[in-house]
C-alpha cells in the first residue's frame, strides 16, 4: 500500500503547476494534503476512483486539509473534538479495517514565536487524541508537522535555533510523540541521511542550493514496523514549497 502526504501550499495554485501529473503517475492508495487554501465549492478536483474528503478552514484562504482515497474508509472525522482546536481545518482521521490514517496540519509557531504556547497547548491535545484512537487499532499520522526533530533535519540548525520549528519546546512535542510509541518512518530506515529535505524557503534560491528542513513526515505506530516496507521523499516534484513525502506499508 502506497501513501502519499504533500503540503501544497494553495491547491488551486498547484493544480496548475502540474499537480495532477505527479497525483496520477504515483498512483497512490491514499494521499493526503494540507494547507489547501480553498473553502468548499471554489474547485473541483479531477480524481477518478478516489473518494475525496475535505476540512476547511473557516477563514478564507487559509490552511485546510484533504484525503484521497482508493478504499471507502470505514468512517471519517474532522477535527479532534476540541472546539478550541477544531476552526482551522487541520485534521482529518480515515478509520480503515486495521488502522486509522490521520491527515494533519500542525500549527506554525510563527514569526517571533507569537503562537508558540498555542501550539504546545494543541501539540498535548493531538497527542492525547491519537493515543485514545491507538487503544482500538493502530495509528498513521501524516502531513507538515511544522518541525525540525533533529540537527540532521535542517541545512542550518545552529542559526535556526530557537526559530519556528526549531525550537527546544517544538522539538520536545515530537520526541514525547516518539516516546509514547510512534515511528518517524523516514528516520526508521535512513537513519543518517543528510541533505534529505521536504520544504525549502522561496527565497535566496533556497531549493537550488537544497538549504532546506524536513518537517513533512510519516508517524507510524510502533504497532506497525513489522508492515512498513519503505519511506521516501520527492524533492524532484515541483509545484509548492513543500515536496511530497510517502510511506509504503505491506
Amino acid at each position: 500500500m502506497k501513501c502519499i502526504s504533500w503540503n501544497v501550499n494553495g491547491i488551486r495554485a498547484c493544480v496548475g503547476k502540474g499537480f495532477y501529473d505527479f497525483f496520477n503517475e504515483i498512483d497512490a492508495d491514499i494521499f493526503c494534503l494540507q494547507e489547501t487554501k480553498m473553502q468548499e465549492g471554489q474547485l473541483i478536483m479531477d480524481t477518478p476512483g478516489y473518494h475525496q474528503y475535505f476540512n476547511y478552514a473557516e477563514k478564507k484562504g487559509y490552511s485546510g486539509t484533504a484525503i484521497f482515497s482508493k478504499r471507502e474508509p470505514l468512517n471519517v472525522t474532522y477535527g479532534i473534538g476540541i472546539e478550541e482546536h477544531d476552526h482551522e481545518g487541520r485534521v482529518i482521521t480515515a478509520e480503515f479495517d486495521d488502522f486509522y490514517i490521520i491527515d494533519v496540519y500542525v500549527p506554525n509557531s510563527q514569526r517571533e514565536l507569537t503562537r508558540l504556547d498555542y501550539r504546545e497547548t494543541w501539540e498535548a491535545a493531538f497527542l492525547e487524541y491519537i493515543l485514545k484512537l491507538e487503544k482500538k487499532k493502530p495509528v498513521i499520522y501524516c502531513g507538515d508537522l511544522n518541525v525540525a526533530h533533529e540537527e540532521i533535519d535542517l541545512k542550518n540548525p545552529k542559526s535556526n535555533h530557537n526559530n519556528a520549528g526549531f525550537t527546544d519546546r517544538e522539538r520536545a512535542c515530537f520526541s514525547k510523540v516518539l516516546e509514547s510509541g510512534y515511528l518517524d518512518s523516514f528516520r526508521y530506515f535512513y537513519p543518517d541521511t543528510r541533505d534529505a529535505y521536504s520544504w525549502w524557503s522561496y527565497m535566496f534560491h533556497a531549493r537550488e542550493k537544497n538549504a532546506g528542513w524536513r518537517i513533512d513526515y510519516f508517524v507510524v505506530s510502533n504497532r506497525l514496523k513489522d508492515r512498513m516496507k519503505d519511506a521516501s521523499i520527492h524533492p524532484e516534484v515541483m509545484g509548492s514549497d513543500h515536496c511530497p513525502v510517502e510511506l509504503q506499508l505491506e
